[in-house]
């Protein structure tokens, strides 16, 4: 089902409103961010792309999502960034496209970046049609916070 843009929105503002009440809770890393006392925060990008569809659906995320993660990295918001493809396939259920682990700084530069498509794409009715587009063709998206743990760790 696609949702709107102000619905995607509204749902990852109240996922980052809700993991900053967790990290106030208790912290998810020991290790302390370079700006300050938040820990790097890391999400996960899922995309399970409709059949057929998967080279354009590249081609597209590389377009714009790629240059904005980069940017994002240049800032410093981003640490780093990995993107994966599944190297065989699975039941459909199970199924996804594409991957991208995403380390950020720490939680709050989740937030920062709402000004970057405006900067780095001018011909924004191009970039809207083709993000629609692309949200078009995918089947399913989440973005899962994630956390690295410890095996050795007797917190964990």
């Amino acid at each position: 089902m696609k949702r709107s843009l102000p619905y995607r929105w509204l749902l990852a503002v109240a996922a980052t409103i809700i993991c900053q009440l967790a990290l106030a809770a208790g912290p998810a890393s020991k290790a302390p961010s370079a700006q300050g006392s938040l820990p790097p925060y890391l999400v996960e990008w899922v995309y399970r792309v409709k059949w057929g569809e998967s080279d354009e659906f590249w081609r597209l995320f590389r377009k714009y999502q790629i240059p904005l993660l980069d940017q994002e990295k240049q800032l410093g918001r981003i640490l780093n960034y990995t993107v994966y493809r599944p190297g065989l396939h699975t039941s459909e259920d199970e199924r996804w496209d594409y991957r991208v682990v995403i380390t950020y700084r720490d939680i709050v530069a989740t937030t920062q970046s709402h000004d970057l498509p405006k900067q780095l794409f001018p011909d924004q009715a191009t970039f809207k049609r083709e993000e629609n587009h692309r949200w078009s063709i995918t089947v399913a998206h989440y973005d899962l916070p994630i956390r690295e743990v410890d095996p050795h760790s007797a917190d964990e």
